[in-house]
């Protein structure tokens, strides 16, 4: 691997022929990459997904919408996809996208709390960091979005809430 180093973000440049190495890479990150088009619909996601997510085992999640893939509580509550549910006009993640796609505006760790069904049908309540931003590929534009479940150090901070 070539190592020199550069005063622009240049530093992954060696990647450039190499897509099964940038697989590996996003596949071994810890938080929820996904990659949303303009209808919110998955494009693309690491392995994290599955794991921090996946509301049913081994289901085919491309080209869902983003609250449906992640299990969201409202979408499957009212049985309407997501973008139709009663608190989807006030849900910070897809706001969040929809800002960073239309207006280029990135969204960085912000925090929100919300109630999930995991893959054993149980609604969780998670809390969540994010973050989002627009970026173009082959003449198309995608968003983003970077997703951290943070449950587990705010229990840990907040000793009454891990009693209940």
């Amino acid at each position: 691997m070539r190592r020199d180093k550069a005063l622009t973000n240049e530093s992954f440049n060696f990647l450039v022929g190499s897509p099964e190495f940038l697989n590996i890479v996003l596949n071994n990150i810890t938080s929820c990459v996904l990659f949303l088009n303009d209808q919110m619909e998955l494009q693309a996601y690491n392995d994290a997904l599955k794991t921090i997510f996946s509301n049913k085992q081994d289901e085919d999640l491309l080209y869902r919408r983003c609250g449906e893939v992640i299990g969201c509580a409202y979408s499957i509550e009212e049985a309407k996809d997501c973008g139709k549910t009663s608190y989807c006009n006030g849900c910070e993640l897809r706001v969040s996208a929809i800002e960073s796609y239309l207006s280029d505006k990135p969204v960085f760790k912000n925090n929100i709390v919300r109630p999930f069904y995991d893959y054993n049908n149980n609604k969780v309540l998670k809390h969540l960091q994010f973050s989002t931003r627009l970026f173009r590929f082959e003449k198309e534009k995608y968003i983003m979005m970077i997703i951290d479940d943070v449950t587990c150090l705010r229990d840990l901070s907040n000793p009454d809430l891990s009693a209940n």
